[in-house]
């Protein structure tokens, strides 16, 4: 198991904790993990591993079983507060099909009671940020999918969080426009500083993204190992085709099939 020494400062720790279903199905053994501010952290592993359940604990969807999670050294109850905000983004944009795309991304801010007059600047900002500035009046039906994911992406940046969490988000998208949106959520977390936890099963996304990948195994979800990215370079096309990136797909890689190979026999499936 390969690990790495930060000493940033702690946004959220995972201390010991793990998850065990109501059927019995262990999805997580005891987990330690600690998220520095302005890391890129990706969690890759075997279908079955525990990353989206690992995931859904730090955003505070999930309770742990045992151990527990902190966020800026504290508890959950001050998440929320200014410098301590959370964003997560799902696989599917989860868009309100009946509503244009503005509304969509406002959603956020008309729950938090937020006047228009205050949230329509933000809105038309975020939409900005995603390349969708002109897209505002238009249904969700009428983008295509990397255009509704985009809008997802500026309806959790609206609302101006520290941290992102994103459950594989572009999944479902061709190659082309999965590599486009990669390009600028790197530059986009580059840009604003942002914190990002971000689950993917494509060891290339991983490589591309991150400056820590978190190589997970199965049977239970637990960590297999930590590998650590210092390029420098600029994340753009032409880093795909460099030996820097083409070491770390092949060292990540030969972790993931370790990892699947420590896979067991446990007592049932993780998510």
């Amino acid at each position: 198991m390969t690990t790495y020494a930060t000493t940033l400062t702690p946004v959220i720790e995972v201390l010991s904790a793990h998850k065990v279903y109501a059927n019995g199905t262990q999805a997580l053994a005891p987990v330690d993990l600690t998220i520095q501010a302005g890391e890129f952290i990706t969690l890759i592993g075997p279908s079955g591993c525990g990353k989206s359940t690992l995931l859904k604990m730090m955003a505070g969807l999930l309770t742990p079983t045992d151990g527990r999670i902190r966020w800026w050294r504290s508890g959950f109850d001050t998440v929320g507060d200014e410098g301590k905000k959370i964003s997560f983004v799902f696989q599917e944009p989860t868009l309100m099909p009946w509503s244009r795309v503005a509304a969509n991304v406002q959603l956020p801010l008309d729950l938090a009671g937020i006047p228009k007059t205050e949230s329509a600047p933000k809105v038309q900002a975020a939409l900005e940020r995603v390349g969708l500035g002109r897209y505002a009046d238009h249904y969700p039906r009428e983008l295509s999918g990397g255009m509704q994911m985009r809008v997802s992406i500026a309806r959790s940046l609206v609302t101006a969080p520290n941290v992102l969490l994103m459950d594989e988000p572009f999944g479902a998208l061709d190659e082309i426009t999965r590599n486009r949106l990669d390009e600028d959520m790197r530059q986009l977390c580059t840009d604003r500083n942002l914190t990002v936890i971000f689950v993917t099963h494509s060891v290339y996304e991983a490589a591309f993204l991150s400056n820590r990948v978190i190589v997970m195994a199965a049977r239970p979800g637990r960590i297999f190992a930590s590998y650590e990215i210092t390029d420098r370079a600029i994340r753009n096309a032409d880093y795909r085709t460099s030996a820097e990136f083409g070491h770390h797909c092949t060292a990540l890689s030969a972790l993931l099939h370790q990892a699947s190979l420590e896979s067991g026999s446990g007592n049932g499936e993780a998510v």
